[in-house]
């Protein structure tokens, strides 16, 4: 009885010592978690307070509660950008991640140049915003561009690109496929070197062919790596204020204009501090909402 009751003591004693916390580490990461709350949250309940008044940055003026919330969902121009938003970020994502895709696939096998083409196509994604976008910008902004002179050259009339709302939108959402797809290359191609290769060549025993290995394979294999990358690149299109402005400042007639280009001519251009920052509020929710339900997805899979 007297071992027993020892042991047992010594087993409880020594769950205890298991059982306790190590605080160290976290005594370590406390002071960068508070700076990375202080520099998300700050700006936040700023714009949140903003938003809430009236004025401008330099003269704020009486409290308003919801007022600017409901002012904002009377106004036309604001669902003329929450549409172009979607358009915008649908078709940045969709685009940069199917050519991401199929570029990391064919640099994954073995073929020539391949170190090459690994550093060339991330030019895109290298380059300043600004020095690419002015260059676009130079290339098809007008009939003397590079564009149209080739075109010219072809026979062809010149081409308004910018001019127009619906040559502005496509290249709009044409520039950012082309700055966003080696992001999306470079992190899919990084988890297709994680595949193990047995899972292909017992897949090839079994008589699977190349598109049923990609589709039960591969797909599955870095299905979660592409729910963020996509996650990721929406935040990035919702909140793209260099592409659209270098390039269209929102025109023409508000056809290229988001939500961030919004919030900004309010806030800086018509002095209405109050509209701008519930443009970013909502901005910020529609984000939250579309980063859950991407997240609760992938969980229900």
């Amino acid at each position: 009885m007297e071992e027993t009751s020892t042991s047992k003591k010594f087993t409880t004693s020594s769950q205890k010592r298991r059982r306790k916390i190590n605080w160290l580490p976290y005594q370590f990461l406390l002071p960068t978690i508070l700076l990375l709350m202080l520099i998300n949250f700050y700006p936040f309940l700023t714009g949140l307070f903003y938003s809430i008044r009236e004025g401008s940055l330099i003269q704020l003026e009486d409290f308003v509660g919801l007022d600017n919330y409901i002012k904002l969902l009377q106004m036309p121009e604001f669902w003329n950008a929450l549409q172009f938003s979607f358009l915008f970020g649908f078709f940045g994502v969709a685009g940069s991640y199917l050519i991401g895709l199929v570029l990391a696939v064919l640099l994954n096998k073995d073929v020539w140049g391949k170190g090459f083409f690994r550093v060339a196509l991330l030019v895109p994604w290298i380059i300043p915003s600004v020095v690419s976008i002015v260059g676009w910008r130079w290339m098809i902004g007008d009939q003397h561009g590079l564009v149209n002179q080739l075109v010219g050259f072809l026979g062809m009339d010149p081409i308004n690109f910018l001019g127009t709302e619906n040559g502005a939108i496509f290249s709009v959402i044409l520039i950012k496929i082309w700055r966003s797809f080696p992001f999306m290359m470079v992190t899919i191609l990084a988890s297709l070197q994680t595949i193990n290769t047995d899972l292909y060549e017992a897949a090839k025993i079994d008589g699977a062919n190349r598109w049923q290995s990609f589709r039960f394979i591969t797909m599955p294999s870095i299905k979660m790596i592409s729910i963020i990358c996509c996650i990721l690149m929406t935040i990035w299109c919702f909140n793209d204020f260099d592409t659209i402005w270098l390039l269209t400042q929102g025109g023409p007639v508000n056809a290229t204009e988001n939500l961030i280009i919004l919030a900004y001519k309010y806030t800086f251009t018509k002095s209405d501090v109050g509209i701008g920052s519930a443009v970013s509020i909502f901005s910020l929710l529609i984000l939250m909402i579309l980063a859950v339900i991407m997240l609760k997805f992938q969980e229900k899979d």
